[in-house]
């Protein structure tokens, strides 16, 4: 026999320890003194993500916890195969506690590493101009022109596409080979995002921008067809779970901007496959209501039960609190849930709102996903009859009409005048309905209790729509700078003060499509509140922002696991977008009132 190279050697021998760790905190979970709450899937990881774990676990305890990201980390990209960065990595002299000194650190890096964000390289958008004929015609006044043109040209900065090395060896590198250029949101977050997607394509379309918004459903469908759904980011490290499923909203909004019937017949076989993810398995929930029907719900699941890769370090130190390995599990489990509803994180997850370790989100039927699963059908439905498929066009109309009626039965409080998300009691995986109970719905006022009024067919009920409108003026969300995420300071970026595009956009196009003259005056409100402070917060720091302080006009909003983060993606798409509906009057005050 021939006998094993030592780069061989050394590779088995790093994932056999891994293995031993992996299998001890499994023997432990299963042993009599502890019964794991977590039966759920678990996704494979890569070899490459493992090292990158380590290598980020070693980041951490070299350079300390003081501006510490591990994001960083597992984004880097080997100069070598595999085998030789192991060995170079192995032959690290370490201290007890794992660390080792900073300059052999920088230097292994230096040799062994390329740095993040160099597997993507800039990318001239196709269809850029810098003054599109019949961009925002309803904007009059010559400033608010002149800034929405600045914003307008931020999509060249975030333009970007896998560079030729990338694409000639993935094996090195934790981007996934997307063929077409993307749209990144900025700073730390390096690669194309899922729901980031739809508010950068609004915006886009604002800026006549058709190709580059195709070529990013183009790049989301193909991770459909490799791992059965959108993946959170194009990353090998986000696998493990999606995020609020708006593809086909997508590919609505384009389809009625350039009525292009064969990019709705390419892109429909991807949908189904989607819809199909969300309505089955681990996140189908079915809930028997006060007359005894049965209704079929979805929630958030990620299929992970370990630290986040991208997260590792601040994962296992937020875990350090819980001293049984089996609540360890499960909470990884729930953390990683959270990251895929986007809202990540926030008290409306947690069980205490000073603790994150309660974090429960796979016990949540949240309306947000649940009101996107039925624009989903509602979409569907819509594009079969573009193309033609009466019956399936036919299966999503009905499906549409049950999950209205399910949101209806298990969310809506008619006394409240909102939806509010329901957490599930009893056994996390019962295959059994679960009993519905009024008290078991979440009466804390979020924004997402208002996310169904983006949705046209609740617009029916005159009745139900004028409260929601009412509960929505006095849940105290609406504040000088735009809606507020929670009422609840935490200090999670969830929560207040932090007002975020998507949920202002949402609320503020579902108002001004019902389109009585209170709604229509409270949606141009909200959203000239909004550009006001992406304005004056543009003006005094040069940067667009991933989010905004909603207590006062002009400042960006912070908290959360990671610094404030500027480009940026979803908050541009929003301010183009509502130029585009609403404008700006030549007499209207530009900046703060």
């Amino acid at each position: 026999m021939k006998p094993m190279n030592p780069e061989g050697f050394l590779i088995i021998i790093f994932f056999f320890i891994t293995f031993l760790m992996s299998s001890s905190s499994w023997s432990v979970s299963s042993s009599s003194s502890c019964i794991p709450t977590d039966s759920g899937p678990v996704v494979k990881t890569t070899p490459l993500v493992s090292f990158l774990e380590s290598l980020q676990e070693t980041a951490f305890k070299t350079f300390g916890h003081k501006d510490f990201d591990p994001k960083l980390y597992v984004d880097m990209s080997l100069k070598y195969n595999l085998n030789t960065t192991l060995e170079g990595f192995n032959k690290l002299a370490r201290s007890n506690n794992g660390s080792v000194s900073v300059l052999d650190l920088n230097e292994f890096m230096e040799r062994y590493l390329e740095g993040a964000g160099e597997d993507l390289v800039y990318a001239e958008p196709v269809d850029f101009v810098e003054n599109p004929e019949g961009f925002l015609p309803k904007v009059e006044n010559s400033e608010m022109r002149s800034w929405a043109l600045e914003v307008h040209s931020l999509w060249k900065n975030l333009s970007r596409k896998v560079s030729e090395r990338v694409l000639e060896r993935p094996d090195l590198d934790t981007l996934l080979p997307l063929q077409k250029p993307v749209i990144i949101p900025g700073s730390r977050f390096r690669e194309v995002y899922y729901w980031d997607s739809y508010w950068v394509i609004r915006g886009l379309l604002a800026s006549k921008m058709y190709e580059t918004a195709k070529g990013i459903v183009t790049n989301l469908i193909s991770l459909i067809d490799e791992f059965g759904y959108v993946l959170n980011g194009a990353r090998a490290y986000y696998t493990n779970r999606s995020q609020p499923p708006l593809l086909s909203s997508m590919i609505f909004d384009i389809y009625n901007r350039t009525g292009d019937v064969d990019f709705v017949k390419n892109s429909l076989p991807a949908l189904l496959k989607e819809y199909e993810f969300w309505n089955s398995g681990i996140h189908k929930v079915s809930i028997q209501d006060a007359q005894g029907e049965i209704h079929n719900l979805s929630r958030y699941y990620a299929m992970w039960n370990t630290p986040r890769p991208e997260s590792s370090s601040i994962d296992q130190e937020t875990a350090s609190k819980l001293s049984d390995i089996c609540e360890k599990t499960q909470l990884y489990r729930e953390v990683a849930s959270t990251a895929e509803s986007g809202w990540d994180f926030s008290t409306r997850w947690m069980r205490n709102a000073s603790d994150l370790t309660t974090l429960s989100t796979t016990y949540i039927v949240p309306v947000d996903l649940n009101a996107f699963i039925l624009k989903m059908e509602l979409d569907i439905a819509f594009l079969a009859n573009v193309v033609g498929d009466s019956s399936v066009a036919v299966r999503f109309t009905e499906a549409s009409q049950a999950k209205q009626k399910a949101m209806n039965s298990i969310l809506w409080n008619a006394e409240m005048g909102q939806w509010f998300d329901y957490w599930l009691t009893g056994n996390n995986d019962s295959k059994d309905a679960y009993t519905w109970e009024a008290s078991n719905q979440n009466q804390k006022s979020f924004a997402s209790n208002f996310i169904p009024l983006w949705i046209n067919l609740f617009h029916s009920d005159g009745t139900m729509m004028e409260k929601v409108i009412q509960s929505f003026r006095t849940s105290g969300l609406l504040r000088p700078a735009g809606i507020a995420t929670s009422l609840t300071n935490t200090g999670q970026q969830w929560d207040f003060p932090n007002g975020w595009a998507p949920l202002q956009h949402m609320i503020v196009e579902g108002l001004a499509m019902y389109g009585s003259d209170e709604a229509n005056s409270l949606a141009k409100d909200i959203a000239l509140r909004w550009i006001r402070t992406n304005y004056v917060a543009y003006k005094k720091t040069g940067a667009m922002h991933e989010k905004y302080d909603v207590q006062k006009c002009g400042e960006y909003g912070g908290g959360g696991e990671y610094k404030p983060q500027t480009g940026f993606g979803w908050s541009n798409g929003v301010v183009l977008a509502f130029l585009e509906q609403f404008g700006w009057s030549e007499d209207w005050k530009v900046g703060c009132e």
